[in-house]
């Protein structure tokens, strides 16, 4: 049993970090993820289980908080699983609260410590996030002040936090200031010895370095450890890449959970506080560079999308360019090449390297590969069109009509096979309108939506290079990399007939839409022409009612175009 060597005295307390993949509304599925990580715990002989912020029911809720049956659903979870728990084994959970016909809003964003098959102990989020994706405030009450304080478990002080408590540094986090520091009011006031944090904290690039940081910081400036458990998996755009450590009073890692993948992590507390990992090394090896975050998270948000929404397999329109070829190498590692089908479309514009670059992309990646001609389809359209549009010269409506003859076959495929289609746009194009309403834009997830074109090309070297060190085919032909791009929808059209550079473009678009400068800001940083700003700028805000449109995205950015960037269609803007 443990701690029966006088030798080796047992630990204080004995912790297990479990890091799951819950599925919103999805009750009995997520009990039984919780049901085995309480037989892991058992099997180690933990003590302290402790699962991710509002567990019972997956985050993020949004508005099904607001159905009671819902709310209901979330409260039954939270009793079996209270019921999980034992004289041995206490279990930390996040949950939905009612709270109370005093409060303002209906609900708290709680944690339960459930001990002996009850809840013992009761804690509420303070701090209700409202900027980017988050909407906290909608729907919870911040948790009373009195109800801020520790509990005596196993003779030791336990301060639980939910996820925004911890993130009140205004040094790491410029412009992140609260009120209220919920950690340092349980350790300073209230004596805590050990600090929790449950969180559904979603991926951005840079983000867990970042929330190491703080965490580390956070234990080093109150001399108090920490245990921060993160939710893994995607829940429609939001990957949640886990990262769950355990920090000591010194601000360092004791342990650290998986990125990108369930785990469950053991951690000893010693009689002084000190943590340490159970079983294996300080940590697994995780992607610490942007790249490798990138395909992970995209790995992720692809699979668990079509999962949890009941599909199985997937169809991408395969040009021959650099956006077809990632979105279905991603697509082919997410669920399986054989799960995957690429369909050419050639138009009386598509060159043939485009043809051979396409039967080649997905001849090394193992996937299904159908060529459809447009040609008659196209035709048909314009011999139809002919009399309505009498002598006008050919402009981008007959490029449209190619790009929603093609949308219309993909959508027909679609719906006679049941698999979904992912659509090729990148956040350039996205952002310039670069891209035809009911055509390109079709299907039920973008997937490079968050990924500027100089990104693009960038995972997709990263890819090529990791299959090579893997003694694998590299997936993207090597043509597909290094010629102009070209959406091929008139004779002799480049991008950069129309565009600047995707380099100069994409960090326009990054000082516009991720750091908010205005165009002369943009112009005195970077040198740029005004008159190319303003364009590009113009073009951004033409092009809202499009993105609003838009198949839901992978965020993988601080501002992604999505559900944390609320821009009106009807604007007309001087900047």
């Amino acid at each position: 049993m443990l701690g029966t060597d006088p030798l080796n005295p047992p630990p204080r307390l004995r912790l297990g970090m479990a890091q799951l993949n819950f599925t919103i509304g999805a009750f009995e599925s997520n009990f039984r993820l919780v049901e085995h990580a309480v037989s892991q715990a058992h099997k180690h002989k933990v003590q302290l289980l402790v699962l991710s912020e509002l567990a019972t029911c997956g985050y993020p809720p949004r508005d099904l908080l607001e159905h009671s049956g819902f709310i209901d659903r979330n409260a039954q979870m939270l009793h079996r699983i209270a019921a999980l728990s034992t004289s041995k084994l206490a279990i930390v959970c996040g949950y939905a609260e009612r709270s109370g016909p005093s409060a303002v809003r209906p609900l708290y964003n709680a944690a339960a410590l459930c001990h002996g098959g009850r809840v013992v102990h009761r804690a509420f989020k303070t701090l209700l996030p409202t900027y980017d994706v988050f909407d906290e405030d909608r729907y919870f009450e911040p948790a009373p002040p009195e109800t801020i304080k520790p509990y005596r478990l196993f003779g030791v002080r336990l301060g639980i936090t939910i996820c925004e408590d911890i993130w009140t540094d205004d040094r790491l986090l410029p412009g992140r200031r609260y009120q209220t520091n919920p950690a340092e009011r349980l350790v300073k006031d209230h004596k805590a010895e050990l600090l929790i944090n449950i969180s559904a904290s979603p991926f951005t690039l840079g983000k867990a370095a970042a929330r190491r940081r703080l965490v580390g910081q956070i234990a080093r400036e109150l001399k108090t450890p920490l245990i921060y458990v993160n939710q893994v998996g995607a829940n429609d755009e939001l990957i949640f890449d886990g990262h769950s450590m355990a920090v000591n009073a010194d601000g360092y890692t004791a342990g650290r959970a998986r990125d990108f993948a369930e785990d469950f992590v053991v951690i000893d507390m010693d009689r002084t506080g000190k943590l340490w990992r159970v079983g294996e090394s300080l940590a697994p090896p995780n992607a610490e560079n942007g790249l490798e975050e990138t395909r992970r998270a995209l790995v992720l948000g692809v699979r668990d999308y079509l999962y949890k929404t009941g599909h199985r397999t997937a169809i991408v329109g395969l040009s021959g360019g650099i956006d077809s070829a990632l979105t279905a190498a991603i697509a082919a590692e997410a669920l399986g090449p054989e799960q995957v089908t690429g369909v050419a479309m050639p138009s009386r514009y598509s060159s043939q390297h485009s043809l051979d670059d396409a039967k080649a992309l997905a001849q090394n990646l193992g996937i299904a590969y159908h060529v459809v001609p447009i040609e008659p389809v196209f035709q048909s359209f314009l011999t139809t069109m002919a009399p309505l549009f009498g002598n006008a010269p050919a402009d981008v409506t007959e490029e449209n009509l190619q790009a929603r003859a093609r949308g219309t076959i993909l959508m027909a495929l679609s719906n006679k096979t049941g698999a979904l289609v992912l659509t090729t746009g990148n956040k350039s194009e996205l952002a310039v309108g670069y891209c035809t309403l009911y055509g390109d834009m079709c299907g039920g997830l973008a997937v490079l939506s968050d990924l500027p074109k100089t990104l693009v090309y960038n995972l997709s070297h990263h890819i090529n290079t990791l299959a090579v060190h893997q003694e694998r085919v590299a997936p993207i032909p090597q043509s597909t990399l290094t010629k102009p791009p070209s959406a091929e929808l008139r004779p002799d059209q480049l991008d950069q007939d129309t565009l600047p550079d995707y380099a100069v473009l994409d960090r326009i678009l990054e000082l516009h839409v991720e750091e908010l400068r205005s165009v002369d800001q943009i112009c005195r940083l970077e040198g740029f022409e005004p008159a190319v700003v303003r364009k590009i700028v113009g073009m951004l805000h033409r092009n809202e009612y499009k993105r609003r449109q838009a198949a839901p995205g992978l965020k993988i950015t601080t501002k992604a175009f999505g559900v944390g960037r609320r821009f009106p269609v009807v604007a007309r803007l001087e900047m």
